[in-house]
């Protein structure tokens, strides 16, 4: 039985570092095991003492860091490598903000089209079903960016998951927070059709067990976010400019023939 948390959180950071080291706590006295299904969200908001508005976004933030796996109509999960994740010091899991854009890309292309291309010949039905779940959340977020961003990171986690190799998966751990700031940026330039337009084909691909076509479509799909970042990075370039002609301009026409004040 879960014991009571002693304290009351409703900051939303405060109450995932809370689930994070409670869940370590658990599996290293036994009480929890990978694959055990987790109480309902109410026991759990009730275990923790959080109201449950602050619980969803802690258990999804869990969930991107593949600690957990929410089953549609079945409940939640301790995915089989929660130990491993969790083991994962904390600062690596949030702390990546000063990872270059540059490099993450670079990184990006070395790894997620052959990724992609062993997700087509080693998914399995679960790996399907995450891949497609992923696709109809992007679908269904409308206007909400954050649940478009979530649906866009679940996606490529999926990719790296379904390859089969534990290894990439305990990696995709350590820069998804680099990966969540980049798609950040990119959702902001597009409309939700254009990602879509990308995730789509590249699910077909898998599916359909053609890791070569896997493998390009995510080389394209990885090509256009590079693009749209040169492009926001272009716009910075322009705005600086601008402004730069702008107050020239105003200081030539402040003291036009250049005299002393």
């Amino acid at each position: 039985m879960l014991s009571a948390s002693r304290h009351v959180l409703d900051n939303k950071e405060d109450v995932t570092h809370l689930l994070i080291l409670r869940f370590q706590q658990m599996m290293s006295d036994g009480v929890l095991r990978p694959g055990t299904k987790l109480p309902p969200e109410r026991e759990l908001a009730a275990h923790f003492k959080v109201a449950r508005s602050s619980l969803r976004p802690a258990l999804k933030v869990l969930e991107l860091m593949g600690v957990i796996q929410q089953k549609v109509g079945d409940g939640s999960y301790l995915n089989r490598d929660a130990s491993s994740v969790l083991a994962v010091p904390m600062e690596f899991l949030f702390l990546l903000d000063d990872t270059s854009i540059h490099e993450l890309t670079e990184l990006r292309f070395m790894m997620e089209p052959a990724l992609a291309a062993k997700a087509a010949e080693r998914a399995n039905s679960d790996d399907i079903a995450l891949l497609r779940q992923s696709i109809k959340d992007l679908e269904t977020s409308g206007g909400d960016r954050v649940k478009l961003v979530a649906s866009d990171l679940l996606f490529h986690r999926a990719i790296f998951q379904a390859s089969g190799n534990r290894l990439t998966g305990r990696l995709f751990h350590t820069i998804h927070r680099a990966m969540l700031n980049m798609m950040m940026v990119t959702s902001q330039l597009v409309e939700l059709e254009h990602t879509v337009a990308f995730h789509k084909p590249i699910f077909a691909a898998i599916e359909q067990r053609d890791a070569v076509l896997a493998s390009k479509l995510m080389t394209a799909h990885l090509t256009d976010a590079a693009n749209l970042l040169t492009q926001i990075q272009e716009q910075d370039k322009e705005r600086v400019l601008r402004d730069l002609i702008a107050t020239t301009k105003f200081a030539v026409q402040r003291n036009p023939r250049g005299a002393k004040s």
